[in-house]
């Protein structure tokens, strides 16, 4: 959910630097596919269904899905931003796989979050002391606020990362149609 709003905030912020909606079609993801697989499993891995569907097999299956989207971040780390995503993502990466498939939460991040613990339709666990704990969810959205949540410092860089992917693709010059791209010019005879 903490990254969802980095989509909005991108956009916002591309268009007060003079960025353009059409900068965004421009931007080629390469496997755009596995990043959206991977991302599509754990929403249905969080879901009852998924979870009843799943059972032990839930941490496997998401620390696969975690490292899927991970490989398709890394395919893309030419893209301005995309280096800041690809850190975060394997900040998460490595908390959740050094802890068994699960991300650990801090039990005072999911009170501050107005979350009552870990529920079973969860990537989150209380654990006494977790691996690599500086990486886990130890940050939370104040419940009185809308989207509380708890968040890492992985999620933190992935946002921003998201968000900078975003205003540089807006600001990137698009070629007005029919215009011929420097890669379309014939280079001159001389």
């Amino acid at each position: 959910m903490f990254m969802l709003s980095a989509i909005p905030i991108g956009i916002v912020l591309g268009l007060l630097a003079r960025g353009r909606l059409e900068g965004l079609a421009t931007l080629r993801l390469r496997w755009a596919w596995l990043a959206v697989a991977g991302l599509l499993i754990q929403v249905v891995l969080f879901s009852q269904a998924g979870n009843e569907l799943v059972g032990d097999a839930a941490p496997a299956i998401y620390v696969g899905s975690t490292l899927a989207v991970f490989v398709a971040v890394v395919r893309n780390l030419r893209i301005p931003g995309m280096p800041l995503v690809a850190l975060g993502s394997l900040s998460n990466l490595v908390a959740i796989s050094a802890n068994g498939g699960f991300m650990p939460a801090s039990a005072e991040a999911l009170t501050a979050a107005g979350l009552d613990g870990p529920g079973e339709h969860t990537n989150s666990v209380v654990l006494e002391n977790p691996a690599f704990e500086l990486l886990t969810d130890t940050f939370a959205i104040p419940g009185s606020l809308p989207l509380a949540n708890v968040f890492s410092v992985g999620d933190v860089l992935l946002g921003i990362g998201i968000v900078a992917v975003i205003v540089a693709a807006m600001r990137r010059r698009v070629p007005a149609e029919g215009a011929a791209r420097p890669a379309d010019v014939a280079p001159a005879e001389g």
